[in-house]
């Protein structure tokens, strides 16, 4: 197998089980850096395998039925894999404060739905840097953390 089709098994396994809707946080220890980079705009950078998996954890208690799922097939050049995809989920949880503009009291039942595009880059098999362009505002808004204007 090219190196290209290697890296995008490992970015479609990390989207199912990291992103999809049954989270295994097992799957970072397996597929992630030790020093893996994950940064979204909506969220602070987090850095390494167990603030990943601590950020995961926080944002599925507050919204549980979290869900991320690919919307076109990946594409990959090099070490780089390429996602579009499409999620979200209900805050029913306890109260969150990892978004960046603001937090939200426990259980406001408000729900999310918004897209992205992911960048990933791929070093020796394991996942070096996630970083994403999402529509957050959209998020923010349907969360009543930020207004329309």
């Amino acid at each position: 197998m090219s190196k290209e089709v290697d890296n995008k098994s490992i970015v479609g396994r990390w989207f199912t089980e990291f992103w999809g809707k049954n989270c295994d946080l097992n799957v970072v220890d397996e597929l992630a850096a030790p020093d893996m980079l994950l940064q979204y705009s909506l969220h602070e950078p987090r850095r390494g395998r167990e603030d990943i998996k601590k950020f995961m954890t926080g944002f599925r208690e507050a919204f549980p039925d979290l869900n991320f799922w690919g919307t076109a097939d990946l594409i990959a050049e090099g070490e780089y894999v390429v996602g579009r995809w499409e999620g979200g989920g209900t805050h029913t949880g306890p109260a969150f404060s990892d978004f960046l503009v603001g937090s939200l009291p426990a259980a406001t039942g408000r729900k999310m739905n918004f897209t992205g595009t992911t960048v990933l880059r791929v070093r020796g098999g394991k996942i070096a840097e996630e970083i994403g362009l999402d529509d957050g505002v959209t998020a923010l808004q349907q969360l009543g953390l930020i207004r329309k204007v």
